[in-house]
This record gives C-alpha cells, structure tokens and sequence, in this order.
C-alpha cells in the first residue's frame, strides 16, 4: 500500500514558504557545499529555487492566522515523494490564464483573491452566498498529502491544506432532491487572459461536477493552501477542489458556485469533448484517451534522461477507499 496511516504524517513534515524564505539567504551562502547537501537532505521537501520574479502568495491575515494556529492530520495521506515546490508552482494546467504550462504562474500574479465569496444555490435548505472567511474559518485546517494525476499522464504527489468537502457541503443542508454538485470557476476576462483568447475551444465559465456520493467521500477535499501556506493563484487560489482518484481536470480552481442538483449537469471538458473526457474521470489505466496510453504516468520532476517513467494505478492508487462508489458501473463507459 502506497497509504500511510494519519499518525504517521504529521504536519512539521511539511515546511512552509515561510520557512523556505527564511533559510533563503542561508541556503544560498551554503550553494555547492557539503553544508547546504546536509541542510538540504535534513528537510522534509526538497529546497526550491526561488524565483525573483514569482512572488511568494500569503493569502488574507485570517486566513495565515488559522494556518499558525495549528493544521490537524486526520485523512490518510502518502508516503511516495513530495514534488519539490518550484515545480508545483510553475507546472500548471490553469487554461484561465493560458494554455502553456508556465503561463498560470506567469499571467496569474495579480489575481485578486481578496475578498472572495461562493454562491451556493439549488436542491438546499441553505442557500446564498458566503464569504470565503465565513465557509472555511469554522473548521479545522487538514493537512492532505496527495497524489495528482494529470489526463495528459503526468503526475506529481502535492501537500494540500484545506476542510473535508462533506464538511462544507453539509452546513447548506442539501435536500433529498440533490444527486449531484456542481462546482463553477469565476468567470472574469479581465483578470484570466485565457478566458478572452480567441484561442480558446472551452466556454467559460469552467465547470465540473459530481455526484454527491462521490462529494460526501472522505477523500474529497477543498483546498485553500499547499506547502503550508496559501493557495498561490496559479494553483487555483482561494479555493479549489482536490479528488486524489480522478484526473485533474476534476480538480476545479478558483471557486465562486455550488450548486446543487437533481439532474447530472453539463460539465466543461465532457462537453467539449465527450469522446475523450469521461463526466467521471476515474483514473483507469485500462481505458487510454484516444490519442495516448494511460497505463504508465510520467511522475514530476523528471528529465529527458530521466523521465521517470511509472505504471498507473487504478483509482490513482485509491481503489480501496473509493472502487465500491462504483462497483454497479461499466467504467470503460461511464469513464
């Protein structure tokens, strides 16, 4: 098993950007000594090479207060590597600010995150809209260390901080009609440059859902921050979702709508592409996209000599916790 039980991961394990920008100097008066490979190997998370130009993303003042005041560990993370922070921070599909890898973090600097609110509407007892400060201050923060698997077959292992999506979505009080859950982008070409390209084939605002089994499961995560801070904004800050056994086009960023329904709704992907993005899109390595294999990922960081190079897992390496959600479906066609 690639799943470590919570006590096992605690979250000193993770060191934040803080600290990170704290031993920079320090770091860099060590480069190319036996020091610095000493101070490096003695961390958690391999040290980032910090950008000049990349500003570190704090988020609000409530929001560093209640990462200060403690992170609890209480869902089943793994013990495979953590991706260094350079690359999860420069290695973004976030097509709202571009199309390329890097342009999430270089069109994404300015984003105004604060304040934010979500509206929530549809089959609940609670509808509305809700600060962002009011929907996560309640609850304790968790520490989530996942595996993120790219539907272009790559991936990398992440450290998310955030609340149980059950968590949130329970407080709204759903009523019996709602089947599935539907979570919306902020729709703002202003601010996302990929949102006025005449490139784009997406309709925006971006859309995903789920069905609410699915949302209830334990795994099922919202996140507003990683490395022990803030969501940075190419990486879908203030709010986005995490779902370790689906692909990552699932994982919607930037979150401003909840609504709750009774019918599957029309998602962005699946309705650009129906043929090669599945409404579920479970990670399964015996189903290929039509264009490429999804039996083997190329795990990040790698190289051209060392691509690095591994076999996909069911589920992402989550069957056992979420493989009877689906043990009446045909998943070669409900995909």
């Amino acid at each position: 098993m690639l799943i470590k039980k919570p006590d096992l991961i605690r979250p000193s394990e993770i060191t934040p950007q803080s600290a990170y920008l704290n031993r920079r100097q320090f770091m860099q008066g060590l480069a190319g000594t036996a020091a610095f490979a000493a101070s490096a190997s003695a961390l958690a998370l391999p040290v980032p090479q910090f950008d000049k130009g990349l500003p570190v993303y704090t988020g609000p003042d409530w929001l560093q207060q209640q990462l200060r005041a403690g992170v609890s560990n209480k869902a089943l993370s793994t013990d495979e590597k953590i991706a260094p922070y350079q690359h999860a921070i420069r290695h973004n599909n976030f097509y709202e600010f571009g199309t390329g890898k890097g342009d999430p973090a270089k069109n994404a600097q300015d984003f105004i995150t604060d304040p934010w609110s979500v509206q929530v509407s549809g089959e609940v007892n609670r509808p509305g809209t809700i600060g962002l400060e009011d929907l996560i201050k309640p609850h304790q923060l968790e520490e989530r260390i996942v595996r993120l698997r790219c539907v272009e077959a790559w991936s990398m292992v992440l450290p998310f901080v955030g609340v149980s999506l059950a968590t949130l979505l329970k407080q709204f009080e759903p009523t019996s009609k709602a089947k599935y859950v539907e979570f919306t982008t902020l729709n703002d070409p202003k601010q996302m440059p990929g949102q006025r390209s005449v490139f784009s084939s997406l309709d925006w605002p971006y859309v995903e859902a789920l069905r609410m089994d699915e949302a209830m499961h334990p795994l099922a995560f919202m996140a507003v921050g990683m490395y022990g801070n803030a969501l940075p904004p190419q990486n879908g800050a203030p709010l986005r979702l995490v779902l370790p056994w689906k692909y990552g086009f699932k994982w919607v960023k930037s979150i401003v709508g909840i609504r709750f329904t009774e019918n599957m709704p029309a998602t962005t992907w699946n309705k650009m592409a129906a043929q090669e993005y599945g409404f579920f899109a479970n990670v399964n390595p015996a189903v290929s996209h039509p264009r490429w294999s999804q039996a083997t990922e190329r795990r990040l960081p790698s190289s051209l000599f060392r691509p690095n190079i591994i076999d996909t897992q069911p589920f992402n390496g989550y069957g056992d916790e979420v493989a009877h959600l689906y043990s009446d479906m045909d998943l070669k066609k409900w995909f």
